[in-house]
């Protein structure tokens, strides 16, 4: 077992927000990708898309999601699932910070999961 802490004076940026990803982690080998995320007090993610399937967990705070044009409150507790290809931003217009954790696949991570998993390697 190990257990790996966030760093919160290390975060990097992606995507107009800071965040910490999960992988590189060598002693891991699934069949994801994820990533502890934090939008600032009046901050925004960049409004993107791409091929993967996408879960937000959203840890503490509150924020607007909007996917594909429309807005939906998203606040600690609330899970989302988002589909290949829609259009997706996070929105903080309230007082205090919003943090998530977003979880991420496709049909590659999963195969590539799979050769190392029967393999016995998790690097």
């Amino acid at each position: 077992m190990e257990i790996r802490r966030l760093n919160r004076a290390e975060l990097t940026p992606a995507y107009g927000i800071e965040g910490e990803r999960l992988q590189p982690w060598n002693v891991l080998n699934a069949p994801f990708e994820g990533a502890w995320c934090i939008v600032r007090s009046g901050g925004e993610s960049t409004p993107h898309s791409h091929h993967e399937y996408e879960i937000f967990i959203a840890m503490s705070g509150r924020a607007s999601l909007v996917v594909d044009g429309a807005e939906h409150a998203f606040v600690a507790g609330d899970i989302v699932h988002l589909q290949p290809g829609c259009t997706h931003q996070v929105v903080n217009d309230s007082d205090g910070d919003f943090e998530y954790y977003g979880i991420w696949w496709d049909s590659d991570m999963s195969e590539i999961f799979l050769s190392r998993h029967l393999k016995g390697s998790i690097t």
